[in-house]
C-alpha cells in the first residue's frame, strides 16, 4: 500500500498555541487599558486637577481693616534710674470684624485699665529700644485679646495693636 499521508498531532498543537498566545496578549492589553482608564478617572474625580487645587487654595477675600482709636492717649509715669519719667502712648486696635469693633467700644474702660497697668510697669531702658516697644505692643495685644475672650468674643479677631504716638519724657 501506498503511504497515505496522515495528520499528526504535533501540528495541531502548534496551530493552537499561537491562537492562545494572541488571546492572552489581547486580555493583557485590555486589562491595561481598563486600569489606565480607571486611574485617570480617579485622578479627575478626586480633584487632582489644577483647577480643583486653585479653588481649594484660594482664600476668601479679607474684609477691610477697622481701626478703633483708644482716646484719649495713655499717660503713665514710671521709674527710670531714680527719676520719675512720663510715657504718653496713643493706641489704635485693628480688626476686620464689626462685632469685635463694638465689643472693643463697649469694653473700653476695662481695656484702658489693663493697658494703663501694663504701660505703667515698664522700665525706661527696655522700652527705649525698638525691640522693647515691639514686645510692649505684643503684650498689649495679648491683654486686649484676653478681655475680648472674657467678654464672649473671638480674641483672634483683634489682629493688631498699633502705637500711633509714643513719647517718653
Amino acid at each position: 500500500m501506498a503511504d497515505i499521508p496522515t495528520l499528526e498531532a504535533a501540528p495541531e498543537d502548534a496551530a493552537a498555541e499561537p491562537k492562545g498566545k494572541s488571546k492572552l496578549i489581547i486580555i493583557i492589553v485590555a486589562a491595561l487599558v481598563v486600569l489606565a482608564g480607571g486611574g485617570a478617572g480617579a485622578w479627575f474625580f478626586l480633584g487632582h486637577d489644577d483647577k480643583g487645587k486653585a479653588a481649594k487654595v484660594e482664600k476668601v477675600p479679607l474684609a477691610p481693616p477697622q481701626y478703633v482709636a483708644m482716646e484719649p492717649p495713655f499717660v503713665v509715669n514710671f521709674e527710670a534710674t531714680q527719676l520719675v519719667r512720663f510715657l504718653q502712648i496713643t493706641v489704635q486696635l485693628m480688626t476686620r470684624d464689626l462685632e469685635t469693633v463694638e465689643m472693643i467700644k463697649v469694653n473700653d474702660p476695662v481695656i484702658r485699665n489693663e493697658l494703663l497697668l501694663l504701660f505703667g510697669n515698664q522700665k525706661y531702658d527696655v522700652i527705649a529700644t525698638r525691640e522693647g516697644k515691639e514686645k510692649l505692643r505684643g503684650a498689649a495685644l495679648e491683654s486686649v485679646r484676653k478681655i475680648v475672650k472674657q467678654s464672649g468674643g473671638k480674641p483672634e479677631h483683634v489682629e493688631a495693636v498699633y502705637f500711633t504716638s509714643f513719647v517718653m519724657q
